[in-house]
């Protein structure tokens, strides 16, 4: 909305002329005055002109306002000016009045619009604009209106006022983009949408979908074209799909005489056209309106026949709908569709479910189709039945069902609707396959676990999971039974899942932390690498959260592991072993000990500071340093080494490396405190001026 008076700030955008006007009318000049005078008229008058043809440039005013004139006889160059002021100040009570009767008529109009009734919606924000021709609500909120009664044309042109109050409007943009591609002008839709995205880059999501509706309905119009065009040639193959649907729609026939039919169209819907005019001649509601196959479809009956019948359904289904994206929109708009597709995962019946999975399967593979599943079905009560056909492995099925779960886990949409269903449609399920890994289910896990893990990218379900005590309880089950029976694939996949969710503080991981931590211990005796290196990511990140769990794993001798393993070349085993380290020296006595005992001149400690390009290895490098150094004496093993130039570098570091510079920072102070030999090797360094500003840093 503009704020400011249009026409008082054009007059305010032409101030320079005003005051040459005033000079001359202050002169002594009595001719230059008269001239002044007479120019001021015109000026004044032409200012009102524009003034009005601003307000509605199609009418006349019928009470125009008081036309100013001067001479140097009835009024001076200051009367002019207080003048001007008042006419201004009235201009902007005029204003402030048309803007609060413009104000309440939107808010009438918005009232109106959420009940649906968009014609008298339309009506106040009409007369709105009537009383304030520059409100840029006023149009972009009639659009709205007129797209919803189909009138597009108008919508546009609202839009395009809209735009003139405000060139940045997103909202025009926006319906603008929607009224062209209702009148299928494709183009200019695309341009509207495109648009959003210069002004505003941070909505390029949003634009984004905008343009895959616009593709979707130019392909859609496409395919409709090409499909009558084929049929009105008279194509044998074209002229088969209706024909074919005619015979299906007729009611009261054996099921015998469904499933034939099925399998005949079934054969002639080979390409995107047979796919088209199955949908232009009412294909979905002919086969969903047959009172037969919504039983068979609803397991009503169950014999041989009947699960035939479904089977064919399910199929043709399947087949109508791969690859086009207006069948998959239509074939959800069914509710006999979305209740069958949901419950038939979990038929008695291995060849229904097999084609239920199937058909759920093509919808999760894409995006767009992922998203109008998400919305038609009741996403609770198929990630239910999803796990109960992956605890069922003897049916071969369970790989199908987990990758139908991962795929769908890719849209934030589908976790924030399992977030307040997460316990009975996933955690329950979940802990209870954990339980029981063996031979004949081995195989699913490893998908499994990365399922769970997308799942865990929603922040919300992460937390649900880290604080879950079934879910600790079921991992360490898992972690001993995969351990006994050497099920490395499952160990490595869930020891990252526990990984990412101990990255979380909760009390429940407290409480399990030592037998956690006691399950690793053994799994660093493990021969695979990664495994191992997994085993010291839960350590790291679990340690911290338990002091107990530390003393329990510093008496296993974690501290000599965690040393063999920085002798090593691996980056993420390097920065899961100095964090575990840190944390233990930082809580234990012991703990120093023993990692000075291993390595006297904290040769692998030095070495990470040296190389490690890594923030959170040299910084925890630096950390367990400084615990060491309050040992007695080992400021003194490390004379004559580089452990000053090492320190000194990280402490007058990249400053964005705070925690890097604090650590190297109380580590220096420690080694020269416990050993003023080390204060010449730092003079000479000219690093007193550096440790002086890092005072700030020691403790």
């Amino acid at each position: 909305m503009m704020e400011k008076l249009e026409d008082f700030e054009s007059f305010l955008s032409n101030v320079d002329t005003i005051s040459e006007l005033v000079k001359d009318l202050r002169s002594s000049d009595v001719k230059a005055q008269q001239k002044a005078m007479e120019e001021a008229d015109c000026y004044i008058a032409a200012l009102d002109e524009t003034c009005r043809a601003k307000v509605d440039k199609t009418t006349i005013n019928a009470n125009p306002p008081l036309q100013l004139s001067f001479s140097p006889q009835n009024e001076s160059p200051e009367g002019f000016m207080k003048i001007m002021e008042r006419d201004a100040e009235d201009r902007r009570i005029r204003r402030n009045a048309k803007e609060k009767k413009a104000v309440a008529l939107k808010d009438k109009g918005n009232e109106a619009y959420s009940k649906e009734d968009y014609e008298t919606a339309v009506k106040y924000y009409s007369d709105g604009l009537a009383e304030l021709r520059d409100m840029q609500p006023l149009y972009t909120n009639r659009a709205q209106a007129y797209i919803k009664l189909g009138k597009y044309k108008e919508a546009i042109s609202d839009c395009e006022w809209a735009l003139k109050c405000n060139e940045r409007c997103i909202k025009a943009y926006v319906h603008m983009g929607k009224a062209y591609l209702a009148l299928k002008k494709y183009n200019e839709s695309r341009h509207s949408f495109e648009k959003i995205a210069e002004i505003e880059p941070r909505r390029e999501k949003m634009v984004k979908e905008y343009l895959t509706e616009v593709d979707l309905e130019e392909k859609r119009e496409s395919q409709e074209m090409n499909a009558r065009q084929e049929f009105d040639k008279g194509e044998e193959k074209a002229t088969a799909v209706p024909q074919l649907l005619e015979k299906l729609s007729r009611p009261g026939q054996m099921l015998f005489f469904y499933c034939e039919g099925l399998e005949i169209l079934l054969q002639a819907v080979t390409d995107c056209t047979g796919q088209t005019l199955f949908r232009l001649n009412n294909g979905f509601s002919i086969i969903s309106s047959n009172d037969m196959v919504r039983s068979c479809l609803l397991q009503k009956t169950k014999d041989p026949d009947s699960q035939e019948l479904c089977v064919s359904v399910l199929k043709l289904w399947r087949v109508i709908c791969c690859g086009n994206d207006e069948n998959q929109r239509m074939l959800m708009t069914c509710p006999l569709t979305r209740q069958a597709t949901v419950h038939l995962v979990t038929s008695e019946h291995v060849a229904v479910r097999k084609e239920c999975l199937a058909l759920l399967c093509l919808y999760s593979q894409m995006p767009h189709s992922r998203r109008l599943a998400i919305d038609s079905l009741n996403v609770h009560m198929l990630v239910r039945n999803l796990m109960v056909c992956i605890s069922k492995p003897e049916e071969q099925q369970e790989n199908t069902a987990v990758n139908i779960l991962e795929n769908f886990a890719a849209e934030n949409k589908f976790c924030i609707q399992l977030r307040d269903v997460l316990t009975d449609s996933v955690t329950e399920p979940f802990a209870t396959i954990l339980r029981n890994i063996s031979k004949s289910n081995r195989h699913v896990f490893p998908s499994l676990m990365s399922a769970i893990g997308c799942l865990a990218r929603d922040d919300v379900i992460r937390h649900k999971l880290a604080h879950d005590p079934e879910c600790w309880k079921a991992f360490r089950v898992a972690i001993r039974q995969c351990s006994a029976h050497k099920y490395k694939d499952i160990l490595y996949t869930m020891l990252g899942l526990i990984i990412n969710l101990s990255t979380i503080t909760s009390p429940v991981i407290q409480e399990h932390a030592v037998s956690l931590c006691d399950c690793c211990l053994g799994l660093l005796k493990d021969s695979d690498g990664g495994v191992i290196t997994r085993a010291t990511g839960v350590l790291s990140t679990v340690l911290p959260q338990s002091s107990e769990a530390v003393q329990h794993v510093i008496q296993g001798d974690v501290v000599r592991a965690m040393c063999r393993l920085l002798k090593g070349t691996g980056q993420t085993a390097t920065k899961y072993a100095i964090k575990t380290l840190t944390v233990c020296t930082a809580a234990s006595h012991l703990a120093r000990e023993k990692l000075v005992k291993s390595d006297k001149k904290l040769s692998s400690l030095r070495h990470l500071l040296g190389s490690s390009c890594d923030e959170m290895v040299s910084g925890n490098a630096a950390l367990c340093l400084a615990h060491c150094l309050e040992l007695e004496g080992i400021a003194s093993n490390l004379l004559g080494t580089d452990i000053v130039l090492l320190l000194l570098r990280h402490a007058a570091g990249d400053a964005k490396k705070t925690a890097v510079q604090q650590n190297a920072a109380i580590a220096l102070g420690k080694l020269c405190r416990s050993e003023p030999r080390h204060m010449n090797k730092l003079r000479e360094l000219h690093g007193l001026e550096i440790l002086h500003s890092c005072m700030k840093f020691i403790t």
